[in-house]
């Protein structure tokens, strides 16, 4: 099984490393690796060139924002499996994709999730939030219950038949994605209990307050328009995340 990994950047020469290695460290070695560069001017790209040998493709042009990045390589992507780590985050441990293959392998399913911890921008071994997933039902999506984006890897032929990122979406079209999969197309995935993404804190979601309000604006559009719940839900989604921090 080859595992599709695409890393979307643009101006983080300070992080970019970390996820690089992140990727090249990992004991599964069927791996292709994609960055997508938004045409940085910070050095990113000095970075990502060390390593172009162990990189299957960088790719450096201006997009339309992250998501587009993202769909330009879920297009660029030839593997079974389809997943994203993002230029501010870092695998949990350097088994994580062997044991998400094993899972892909022993359970036969479209999607595999598993748990993730925001940590310090600054001190990454400080642990800011825990995100514990949890078993998959589609009745919680109702609840406003989804998987941690960063940890959701999907096979390829999901994305062919299913499409990618809206990219009406300025934030929140990483849970369009995931609604559409989960419930309105019913994609069977199953639960990985173990933490596989360490993110740092301080994203486009939660940067600021501004961020936080378009976020909830189009969390709402986009429960409506999957047909999953609506304000209710929304309110669910936002007090679940609460336990998270203790």
């Amino acid at each position: 099984m080859t595992i599709s990994i695409i890393t979307a950047t643009y101006n983080n020469k300070n992080t970019i490393e970390d996820a690089i290695l992140s990727v090249l460290n990992q004991s599964y070695t069927n791996i292709e690796y994609i960055i997508i560069d938004g045409k940085s001017t910070d050095g990113t790209l000095n970075i990502t060139q060390k390593y172009k040998d162990k990189i299957n493709k960088i790719i450096s042009e201006a997009d339309k924002g992250m998501y587009d990045a993202l769909n330009k390589g879920i297009e660029l992507a030839n593997g079974d499996v389809i997943g994203f780590l993002h230029s501010d985050d870092f695998y949990a441990d350097k088994k994580v994709i062997e044991n998400i293959v094993k899972t892909f392998e022993a359970q036969n399913v479209d999607s595999v999730y598993g748990d993730l911890e925001y940590v310090s921008a600054t001190k990454p071994e400080n642990i800011i939030r825990y995100w514990k997933a949890g078993a998959f039902n589609i009745e919680e999506l109702k609840k406003g219950w989804m998987p941690p984006h960063p940890t959701f890897y999907v096979r390829k032929e999901i994305y062919k038949k299913h499409g990618g990122f809206n990219l009406n979406y300025n934030i929140a079209a990483d849970y369009d994605l995931m609604l559409r999969f989960l419930g309105k197309f019913k994609i069977s995935t199953t639960y990985l209990p173990k933490v596989l993404v360490k993110m740092r804190w301080g994203g486009a979601s939660n940067r600021n307050l501004s961020n936080i309000i378009q976020k909830s604006k189009e969390d709402y559009l986009i429960l409506r328009r999957n047909n999953i719940g609506g304000l209710l839900s929304l309110l669910y989604k936002n007090f679940r995340k609460i336990k998270q921090f203790f």
